[in-house]
Parts: C-alpha cells; structure tokens; sequence
C-alpha cells in the first residue's frame, strides 16, 4: 500500500511541476509580447483557492500518511514544512467557501516559506554532510524513499509548495486586475 501511495505522490507532483512548468514557459512568451500568462491567469480566475485547497489538502494527507501509518518519523524540518502547510487548509477552506482572495496573500507568504524550508532539506539530501539545522542523528538526512531517482518526501513538499504559491499569486493578480470584487 505504502508503495503505491509513493508512486500517487509522485505522478501527483509530476503534474503539478508540469503545470508550474507551462506557467513559467506562458510567463516567457507573455515577455516577448504574447498573452498566454494572462490567459492562463484568467482561465484559473475565481478557482485559484479551491485548487490550492486541494492541493494543500493532498500534502497534509500524504504527510499525515507517511508519518501515521508509514511509519516514517518527521524530522525537525518536516515539522517545520507542516507548521506551513497545515494551516494553508484551513485558510483556502474557508477563503474558498466565502469566494474571499484576499486570503491568497497570507498562503503566498506561508507558502513561499514553506517552500525555503522544503528545498533547503531537499538539497540537504543530496548533500548530507554540510552543516545543517538539525542536530546530529535528528533524521533531517534520511531518505525514506527516493522514486525515479530524486523522488523524495522534501521534493513533493517543495513541489506543493511552490504550486500554492503559484496559485495564489494568480488569485492575488486576479483580485487586483478585478479591484477585489468577488465572483
């Protein structure tokens, strides 16, 4: 079961890398005088926070799995990547439910942060004998799992990360282009 939970995970972030991939491919297209960013950020308009809802659900739960019924013990940066993304299904659960954007500031900042925490402990993976913020034996370096050869838990967490950031600097674009009226 813990295996194809892993291979969900990671077709999961596939996806979302790819998304993250298109946006930043429209970005560069909008720069040479296109307007596939801002046609990318319309399509999304008003369903920004319900999928960063989903998405933010989707880590909690598989973090959730992976410690509760994996087995596998959070380190102090895995804590620190729950302290931001727990509370982000909170905030888009409710922004969603009262169609409010202007939630999608504070999930950019708490997401952006969570993603400084995830790929600071991605790289530390592949780079475990640099100093660290975790103490000596404390599980930050352990690789629970490694999918396609560079699958890890750190990765998919940096991976939802930057896709609620994502998302919610769209929805905060949305709101200014529309001055905050709710859909």
């Amino acid at each position: 079961m813990t295996e194809t939970v892993q291979n969900f995970y990671a077709l999961a972030a596939a996806l979302v890398l790819a998304s993250l991939t298109a946006l930043v491919v429209a970005g560069v297209v909008q720069l040479a005088g296109g307007r596939a960013l801002t046609a990318a950020a319309d399509a999304l308009d008003g369903w920004e926070l319900p999928v960063a809802f989903v998405l933010a659900t989707m880590a909690t739960a598989g973090s959730l799995y992976f410690s509760e019924v994996a087995g596998y013990i959070p380190c102090p940066l895995c804590w620190y990547q729950r302290i931001a993304m727990y509370p982000l299904v909170v905030l888009f659960g409710l922004a969603a439910l009262r169609r409010d954007r202007r939630a999608a500031l504070y999930g950019l900042v708490l997401s952006l942060a969570g993603a400084v925490i995830a790929a600071y402990h991605y790289q530390l993976e592949w780079f475990p004998d640099q100093a660290a913020l975790c103490k000596q034996g404390s599980l930050c370096e352990v690789i629970w799992f490694k999918l396609w050869g560079f699958v890890t838990i750190p990765y998919l967490s940096l991976v939802a990360f930057l896709g609620v950031a994502a998302l919610c600097a769209i929805a905060v674009r949305n709101d200014r282009r529309t001055g905050g009226a709710e859909h």
